[in-house]
């Protein structure tokens, strides 16, 4: 199985970025391939119509969308900036969206997670995904939101609060049983 895994954040320090990564951790098998892409290396102008009329589609954003392609899950995690999406994940998805006939995630699975340093842990950015993705061509298989990172996540260790490491890998397993029914191809 092909595994695209990315944070919805554009910080060169991204929490979330270092909680999707040792989630993706928990879907490695043998025949597996997982790739952990960070947003900063799609360098793209913010999106409107006026640029995308002027200079068209960024090659950036194709090369994107063909990772999307190439995989057979994602696994997501977003920031939330201001209850809301990270403006370096927004800025992506809405210039996939002006790829003709395409449909952001193209009926892929996703797995969503969210962290952050307060006590919802971007729940409030996970409703807004959980709810929008969907329409986006994703079939969001699960969702998971890690409160409080700073207290309850290291780094080499991953999720160090009992009780939430066991939702957690409850929700891989079930996504992981749910990917198997699928029959995705073996890498």
């Amino acid at each position: 199985m092909k595994i695209l895994a990315f944070a919805g954040s554009n910080s060169s320090t991204s929490i979330n970025k270092k909680f999707v990564t040792s989630v993706a951790k928990y879907y490695k098998e043998i025949d597996d391939e997982i790739k952990i892409v960070d947003l900063n290396d799609f360098k793209i102008p913010l999106f409107s119509k006026d640029t995308e009329i002027q200079e068209g589609i960024p090659a950036t954003v194709y090369d994107f969308a063909a990772l999307i392609d190439w995989a057979d899950f994602l696994i997501i995690s977003l920031a939330e900036n201001n209850g809301n999406y990270n403006v370096g994940y927004k800025n992506l998805i809405d210039w996939i969206s002006r790829i003709p006939r395409r449909r952001i995630f193209q009926d892929k699975p996703v797995f969503l997670l969210a962290t952050s340093p307060g006590a919802r842990g971007g729940q409030s950015v996970l409703s807004i995904a959980e709810a929008r993705l969907p329409f986006d061509g994703a079939e969001v298989l699960d969702t998971f939101s890690l409160p409080s990172f700073n207290d309850n996540f290291e780094e080499g260790k991953g999720v160090t609060n009992m009780l939430l490491r066991s939702q957690l890998e409850a929700k891989v397993r079930k996504t992981k049983r749910t990917l198997a029914t699928k029959n995705l191809p073996k890498s």
